[in-house]
């Protein structure tokens, strides 16, 4: 549980490269994520290349900390393991979860760029990938061990938004 109290979204990485032991540790993580009627429809890019990152980084205006990452791991969706399609963006998204979670279970920083909120951003990572049309662009997770940041706990619970049997 500590991983998750002191998860936070670190933006900002050392040069040092992030181990291949931990890359497939949080790929495994990844694909323990619970999935609508087990389709596991999930699909991973794992970028190092720093000519590739600092590309990367361009194809949102958030995706600034790509570049300066150890490691980045683009989330996509295969449409073609798909019987519940309305299920995607969950299953990706726990997938996701477990990225950020294991990272911080291993000494890592990690943070969030969004891809499927935007058809632009989208857009250009299915270009910059040259993604078939059933792979669909979910997010990408800029992973590095954390410069000047740090995963710890911050109190973000608020009894107000708690309604017990009623609104």
């Amino acid at each position: 549980m500590k991983e998750i109290f002191n998860r936070r979204s670190i933006r900002k990485f050392t040069d040092q490269a992030v181990e291949q032991e931990k890359i497939d540790k949080i790929l495994r993580a990844a694909m323990q994520a619970p999935s609508a009627i087990n389709e596991q429809p999930w699909e991973f890019i794992v970028v190092q290349d720093k000519e590739q990152l600092s590309k990367l980084s361009l194809t949102s205006p958030y995706a600034k900390p790509a570049a300066d990452s150890s490691v980045t791991i683009v989330v996509l969706g295969n449409a073609n393991e798909l019987k519940v399609a309305a299920g995607l963006d969950e299953d990706l998204g726990a997938a996701t979860q477990n990225i950020l979670l294991e990272s911080v279970y291993l000494g890592l920083g990690a943070v969030w760029l969004g891809v499927a909120t935007s058809d632009e951003v989208k857009e250009n990572v299915r270009k910059f990938f040259d993604l078939p049309d059933h792979i669909k662009p979910y997010a990408m997770i800029a992973i590095g061990y954390p410069d000047g940041q740090e995963n710890k706990f911050v109190d973000r619970y608020k009894a107000e938004r708690v309604h017990n049997n009623i609104w």
